[in-house]
């Protein structure tokens, strides 16, 4: 399955609807989102996809309780987890989080193929192990070039697409 993975969106409600459009012609099937959204017009966007989107809360995310009453009641695709998600695909485990400490906890413990994270705004890929760890940058584009990333669960290979500002 082709999978999305973002984080860092903080509000950029432009760029966030550029990945989208690059997750509807690339056909994902899941977005995995690290954290950061920071308000609930983000969940709406990304409601838009018309696909599962599985996020965790970042260290921005202030009104927690708004976006989880939105998540339970408004959308229909949005799950947030807390402050640690995993989702299983057919036997590929991604763990996702926003702090690079825990994820890489996460990753160390063997539990997973995959953990994902957010928070520094940089994009990273690395083993830990035999898990992947990935941070797919920010979709914001305060701190770097914005972008995101593509993640097949059955090769385990990770693209990262730039957002051109």
């Amino acid at each position: 399955m082709q999978i999305a993975v973002m984080s860092d969106s903080h509000d950029n409600i432009w760029n966030m609807q550029k990945a989208l459009g690059i997750i509807k012609n690339k056909k994902a099937e899941m977005i995995i989102h690290c954290g950061d959204f920071i308000a609930p017009f983000m969940l709406k966007e990304l409601e838009k996809a018309g696909i599962p989107v599985h996020g965790v809360f970042g260290n921005n995310d202030g009104d927690q309780h708004l976006l989880t009453k939105f998540s339970l009641t408004v959308f229909s695709n949005i799950n947030l987890h807390g402050i640690v998600g995993q989702v299983d695909i057919d036997g590929f485990n991604i763990g996702f989080t926003h702090q690079g400490m825990v994820a890489e906890g996460l990753a160390a413990g063997g539990n997973y193929k995959m953990v994902c994270f957010g928070h520094s705004h940089e994009y990273l890929l690395k083993n830990i192990g035999q898990c992947i760890l990935l941070n797919p940058g920010e979709v914001m584009g305060k701190d770097g070039r914005p972008g995101f990333c593509f993640a097949d669960t059955k090769t385990a290979e990770v693209e990262r697409v730039e957002l051109n500002p």
